[in-house]
């Protein structure tokens, strides 16, 4: 029975690293394998050799083979971060490198302001239709999540964010604003604000939503004709006057998109 559980166990932690990392499900396999052979007594031995051989992988191994499968990295610069490094220690910040190049050129037309990019999950390295949960859509390097602006109360540029995920931290529809977070849940789609309970713990609370930066930020996105939809709450969209086609509601089936903005390539 005690084996049967050890087994079960593996194979739970094996699925488990999978479904958040893609490599991490094989690389505690071959961790295993080494911690067996490896005769010398240590404490917490598989534990060290998986967090070797893991970060091994992720930053000397994995971004040589993406590009087999067409994604590369995100392109870091002084415009262009992730909210969160966990974002790349879990290898969730793969994208085609035309997506790449749609961030490069947003960055450049932002040069002169105060304003940053800064991105949440976009895709795993290998394999389309891969899910990259909770995401729907994030399975062929296609697409990728960006913060929100904000400012202080005195109207200054802030380039962080109001959680430590990024997510889950929603700017809500005023009372004079369509609320259509209020009709999908009331329709039955729970889901539809579960980030909330993945912010990992709330930050800069004086920061304040910035329409002038996330107008700023959204119409510099537009210019690319890369683009093929840029999805936000319908009441942030009405609220920056923005009436771009592209500009599109995701569905109740979705989750709420007032804490973040998705872009996607053609």
């Amino acid at each position: 029975m005690k084996k049967l559980l050890k087994t079960l166990l593996k194979l739970l932690l094996f699925g488990v690293l999978t479904v958040i990392t893609q490599i991490g499900g094989i690389v505690y396999l071959v961790s295993l394998l080494i911690s067996k052979k490896w005769n010398k007594k240590l404490k917490f031995k598989t534990g060290l050799i998986f967090i070797g051989l893991y970060l091994f992988s992720t930053f000397l191994i994995v971004p040589f083979i993406a590009p087999i499968f067409g994604r590369e990295r995100v392109n870091h610069s002084e415009k262009i971060k992730p909210t969160n490094y966990m974002t790349v220690l879990l290898n969730r910040n793969y994208v085609r490198p035309q997506l790449n190049n749609l961030l490069s050129k947003t960055a450049k037309e932002l040069s002169a302001t105060a304003i940053e990019i800064h991105y949440l999950d976009a895709n795993f390295p290998f394999i389309n239709k891969f899910p990259l949960l909770p995401h729907l859509s994030h399975n062929d390097g296609k697409k990728i999540d960006l913060s929100l602006i904000y400012q202080t109360e005195n109207g200054i540029i802030k380039n962080g964010q109001k959680s430590i995920s990024g997510y889950g931290v929603f700017e809500d529809p005023t009372a004079n604003e369509y609320d259509q977070v209020t009709k999908c849940i009331s329709s039955g789609y729970f889901q539809y604000d579960y980030p909330k309970y993945m912010t990992f713990g709330k930050i800069n609370k004086g920061y304040v939503f910035s329409k002038k930066g996330t107008k700023k930020l959204i119409k510099s996105i537009l210019k690319n004709q890369s683009l093929g939809k840029l999805f936000i709450e319908p009441h942030l969209k009405s609220r920056m006057s923005l009436n771009d086609t592209r500009i599109r509601y995701h569905g109740c089936r979705a989750v709420r998109h007032d804490d973040h903005i998705h872009i996607q390539l053609k």
